[in-house]
């Protein structure tokens, strides 16, 4: 068992697992352009199908139009924590293969699980860092397809808010008690042998 942030695991798994969780209260500050380009740097070294990597991040940082962009591209509810953010990213993935030899697309049927693991990948590379991130899932998908210009086939999977840590008191009345660390099933709810 490891024990961590004040979780626990059923199993001796590595404390980052534990100490990654998904705050919304963030303290406002600025992120080096070279912070966020480690954490993104970090994801895109995730494994996928073919080695294809079908991800695509979308970046803004706190204090840019683009950041200002992405911001609006939310639901009203997220668009009222993620203010306080030090970037955004909204992520997409590649639903065709794309063969470098110029023959017809293919649909690529992992695409959105293999940007899940980059996205998984990041959120590690954030806490290592000194930051976190938040997925969410409440954006205008279609908004985001024609705002960022997503090329045909390209799915908008969520948006990410990451930064550091900030005063739950930022957060609307109803939120902060919620502002901790959360639990998960037990394994034995998510993982079976042989069956469901």
């Amino acid at each position: 068992m490891t024990t961590s942030n004040s979780r626990q695991s059923e199993h001796n798994v590595d404390s980052v697992f534990l100490d990654r969780w998904s705050p919304r209260a963030f303290d406002d500050s600025v992120m080096p352009k070279a912070d966020l380009l480690t954490i993104l740097d970090a994801a895109h070294w995730a494994p996928s199908a073919f080695n294809y990597q079908p991800w695509r991040f979308v970046y803004g940082l706190k204090g840019t139009a683009e950041f200002d962009k992405l911001l609006g591209i939310l639901n009203e509810f997220n668009q009222g924590w993620a203010k306080t953010a030090s970037a955004l990213i909204i992520v997409f993935s590649d639903t065709l293969s794309r063969p470098a030899d110029g023959s017809a697309p293919k649909p690529f049927r992992s695409h959105s699980f293999d940007a899940g693991a980059a996205w998984g990948l990041l959120a590690l590379q954030a806490v290592k860092a000194g930051y976190f991130a938040h997925g969410m899932t409440g954006i205008d998908f279609d908004k985001a397809a024609a705002d960022l210009g997503a090329p045909e086939g390209f799915h908008v999977e969520a948006a990410i808010a990451i930064g550091k840590p900030g005063d739950k008191s930022v957060l609307p009345e109803g939120l902060r008690a919620r502002e901790m660390p959360n639990d998960r099933k037990p394994l034995s709810d998510v993982a079976f042998e042989g069956s469901f």
